[in-house]
């Protein structure tokens, strides 16, 4: 990551050198309902004189008309192109935030402080930048990386349990694509009782940002960070229609590692006792997802909208043999709902 990233306690005190060396003509910050409340006071203190937005929390807000009310917001409070924008949330806030600054004016420098595990280890990090549309996810956007990421684990103290589990699918998946020995070492860990997240979280990024520099705009080796997420974000994108049933990013990640592992041995590339435990560590941390057979063709149908595809070809990342991924293997619709149909079964 070419611009300033810091990890650890000294994440806030690092961002407010970052704002007096960048001297921007104005500062803005956004957050969400949790992360005004919970969050910002925390930061306030370090910074000074700014304005502060706060949008509802939430994916179904994840959308371009809450977009509207950020630049709507910059626009009526006189932003002009070197003005800073601080966003200060999850993967809603971050890629929303980023999305608006890479935007307005054709682009405003924008500094991130993720505040979920799933945001402080991926969504965070890495400059991709969006919001859903007509149902899928991160359907509008672009790459931009933020000017600066400022990562507090003390900001997960304010976190559900099922929060930070949600971020630890991300978690387990940068193991499983790049570090074998690492996944390894995941077996049997409680998400909810780790008293210390930073070297965890200093380790993961530090596999995402080893990919992302070889290939910032996902033309190759960064499409492996997509794992679980062909069959993941079809599950998420399905339950976000049906009221009531809306999961958290992770846990529908969390799915598709399971899905995308499944696949990977019908493929050929993964052991059947390497899928088992890929299967044991996402079940000691995550519970089912609960779906009928008969919906398999319908959450199968949102992968054809899937980033990574080309024309007709719906191109998944698996894996050959845990801690090695392989990106742009194409699958059918079929194996997809297979894949659900294999993951309801277990």
């Amino acid at each position: 990551m070419k611009n300033s990233l810091v990890i650890g306690p000294e994440a806030l005190p690092a961002l407010a050198d970052f704002v007096r060396q960048r001297a921007p003509s104005r500062l803005f910050v956004l957050a969400d309902t949790n992360t005004a409340r919970d969050c910002y006071p925390l930061l306030a203190p370090h910074l000074p004189a700014h304005e502060q937005l706060t949008i509802a929390a939430g994916e179904e807000y994840k959308t371009l008309a809450t977009c509207g009310q950020v630049w709507a917001w910059l626009t009526q409070h006189q932003a002009d192109r070197h003005a800073l924008l601080v966003c200060l949330g999850g993967g809603v806030v971050t890629d929303l935030g980023g999305f608006c600054a890479a935007t307005y004016k054709r682009g405003v420098a924008c500094a991130v402080l993720p505040t979920t595990l799933l945001a402080q280890v991926d969504a965070g990090v890495g400059g991709k930048t969006g919001v859903d549309f007509e149902g899928f996810k991160n359907h509008i956007g672009v790459f931009q990386e933020p000017a600066g990421v400022f990562i507090d684990p003390g900001f997960l103290a304010t976190l559900p349990p099922a929060e930070l589990r949600s971020g630890y699918a991300e978690i387990i998946k940068h193991a499983l694509i790049a570090d074998a020995a690492a996944f390894a070492d995941l077996g049997g860990l409680d998400a909810a009782a780790v008293a210390d997240w930073t070297p965890i979280i200093r380790h993961s990024v530090a596999l995402k940002e080893q990919i992302v520099a070889l290939d910032p705009h996902e033309a190759g080796p960064r499409k492996l960070l997509n794992f679980g997420h062909t069959v993941g974000h079809a599950l998420e994108s399905y339950l976000l229609t049906q009221a009531g049933r809306e999961v958290r990013h992770g846990e529908a990640v969390a799915a598709g590692l399971i899905c995308e592992s499944w696949l990977s041995v019908q493929r050929g590339l993964l052991p059947a006792a390497e899928l088992a435990e890929v299967q044991e560590v996402v079940g000691a941390a995550f519970g089912k997802i609960s779906f009928i057979t008969l919906e398999t063709e319908a959450i199968a149908a949102y992968a054809v909208q899937d980033k990574k595809n080309r024309g007709d070809v719906i191109n998944c990342t698996l894996l050959r043999g845990l801690g090695h991924g392989v990106f742009d293997q194409p699958i059918t619709l079929a194996e997809v709902a297979a894949s659900l149909q294999y993951y309801n079964s277990i």
